[in-house]
């Protein structure tokens, strides 16, 4: 009986014992502070597999179909590490209007110092127009010569040689800054067209970020002078490479690209430029941009209003290029330029996110 009894009593289950949440908590936190300190300590590495992975490959291609050489030659070869010069040109054309270069900039790039030149040359810059034999406005020269005759004209204006141009139709501007999340712009008051004869347009002041729309309409916006309208043109450039070097954007540059397709031409081997860009993503900071723009006076002549540019002037950027494009140059010339307010403009030494 009393073993029936035994038999049927309920054995208790030994309690098992209470799993601690705290060892597997640090042992995350740790698996992450290791992973984290690998992350800053191999940052660049991080940075290169991330750009071979995301841009390298679909760029090539895209940047292959923007390729256009200039006439019969082959683009120069350059070395990475060696100055070069860009002739940027924007391209502004609406309705049956010629294709002129509404933007001219004439860029030196430095990749040892880390460092770019931005000049600007006024669209309305009285010149000889080489191959053509006869002095016009500047931006008549890609009207009917393209690149080539663009690039011409320049050199002999500044007696100074373009490695490459780049050129971009301001269709494909709204587009590429939208991909990159927009860009900042330091307006200060309303920007907004009222004369009847230009198109209406209108751009809020103070937003901490701007649209392609409205990047598109401040490069655009010309009831001001030449001079606030060109040194717009270098500011909306230097925002969107700061916006684009960003390492969170990195992902996004085959977007920009593809974007850009039939709006962008270029002498530029897409090589030199995936290896370019490579580079510049491997930096610790962005670019310092330095701004310029060439001085001179409004003119009319039989009734078309020119810009006449300063011969001193002129004498002080060829020197000021040949220095910039000098690879044993120890002490640049470094310009200096006025905002809107009057004031300083700044070199960019904003670091990446």
């Amino acid at each position: 009986m009393m073993e029936n009894s035994a038999a049927h009593l309920t054995r208790r289950k030994p309690k098992k014992p209470k799993k601690s949440w705290k060892k597997p908590l640090i042992i995350t936190l740790s698996i992450l502070i290791v992973l984290g300190g690998l992350g800053f300590i191999f940052q660049k590495e991080v940075v290169r597999l991330a750009f071979n992975m995301f841009a390298s490959g679909t760029v090539k291609e895209a940047l292959d179909k923007s390729y256009k050489a200039v006439g019969n030659e082959e683009a120069q070869i350059v070395e990475h590490t060696d100055p070069f010069s860009i002739l940027l040109l924007g391209i502004d054309q609406r309705d049956n209007e010629p294709s002129r270069s509404d933007t001219i900039i004439y860029s030196v790039v430095r990749p040892k110092d880390n460092k770019v030149l931005l000049l600007s040359i006024p669209r309305d810059s009285y010149t000889e127009i080489v191959g053509r034999d006869v002095k016009s406005k500047i931006n008549s020269a890609y009207a009917h010569g393209e690149a080539k005759m663009a690039i011409d004209t320049v050199e002999k204006l500044l007696e100074n040689k373009v490695d490459f141009y780049a050129a971009i139709n301001f269709h494909g501007l709204k587009d590429i800054v939208d991909a990159v999340g927009g860009v900042e712009l330091p307006i200060k008051k309303n920007i907004e067209n009222k004369l009847k004869i230009h198109e209406k347009l209108f751009v809020e002041a103070n937003k901490p970020i701007y649209n392609g729309e409205e990047a598109l309409a401040y490069v655009r916006y010309r009831e001001d002078s030449d001079f606030n309208r060109t040194m717009r043109h270098r500011i909306f450039l230097s925002a969107f490479m700061n916006r684009a070097l960003e390492v969170k954007n990195l992902t996004k540059i085959p977007d920009v690209i593809t974007i850009a397709g039939s709006n962008f031409t270029t002498n530029m081997k897409s090589d030199f430029i995936v290896n370019f860009a490579e580079a510049l993503y491997m930096k610790d900071s962005i670019p310092t941009i330095s701004n310029y723009m060439l001085k001179g006076d409004g003119a009319m002549r039989s009734g078309t209003w020119y810009y006449d540019l300063s011969d001193e002037d002129l004498t002080y950027v060829r020197g000021m290029i040949a220095s910039w494009l000098d690879p044993n140059t120890t002490q640049l010339i470094e310009p200096e330029s006025t905002d809107e307010s009057g004031t300083v403009e700044k070199s960019n030494k904003a670091d990446k996110n």
